[in-house]
């Protein structure tokens, strides 16, 4: 692990700064976790740290399209931390059920190593919104999972079907995630559904 550079601050609690330092220093490694998704522009893979930062600002743009009532700032909160597990864990492929079986057990491996880096206080609270975009059982959450599962749909589609067409994927396939979109967003769930029709009818999927 990168230990922070040996500099002490006056006036602040230097243990807890350190702490936090190497928490960041060790989130730098997430900008190395390579995703299956190209770019839009299709020039290269996306990496998990461009992809949580990409959902974060997806969330605040499409804000007016969540439950009323939702708490964006927790969704943008969740969503800047639900991946960080990939530092360890690596990104598992949607439609890869083979390393899906494990998917679970390695990331919660990931989560008990990397969220006690912080401060108690700042881990306790990265885990508490972890262990709730997992379980996806708040509105906050249902919203930062139907964000993270339109942004792939969004590059395969510019990028002429993509991950989609590389590995085979059915349109029945993408329609069970379509429909994970929906439970977070009802408009969101109508865009993804409106846009695969699109990817069908261009041979985006295969038959």
């Amino acid at each position: 692990m990168t230990e922070p550079a040996p500099v002490f601050a006056s006036g602040v609690d230097n243990e807890r700064l350190n702490a936090q330092l190497r928490f960041l220093l060790e989130a730098d490694k997430l900008k190395r976790v390579l995703r299956r998704n190209l770019l839009v522009d299709g020039s290269r893979r996306e990496n998990s740290a461009e992809h949580s930062w990409h959902l974060a600002l997806s969330a605040r743009t499409f804000a007016e399209y969540a439950p009323e009532g939702t708490d964006i700032d927790r969704v943008t909160e969740m969503l800047v931390v639900h991946d960080i597990v990939e530092i360890d864990a690596g990104d598992t492929f949607v439609f890869d059920q083979v390393n899906a079986e494990t998917q679970a057990e390695r990331e919660r491996a990931a989560a008990d190593r990397l969220f006690p880096l912080l401060p108690e206080d700042q881990a306790a609270r990265a885990r508490e919104l972890w262990e709730e975009f997992e379980a996806g059982a708040t509105p906050e959450a249902r919203f930062a999972r139907a964000v993270d599962r339109l942004a792939p749909m969004l590059a395969n589609w510019h990028n002429e079907g993509g991950t989609w067409l590389r590995f085979g994927v059915t349109r029945t396939e993408v329609m069970a995630k379509v429909k994970l979109i929906s439970e977070g967003s009802e408009a969101l769930g109508s865009y993804a559904t409106a846009l695969v029709d699109d990817a069908d009818r261009r041979g985006y999927f295969r038959n």
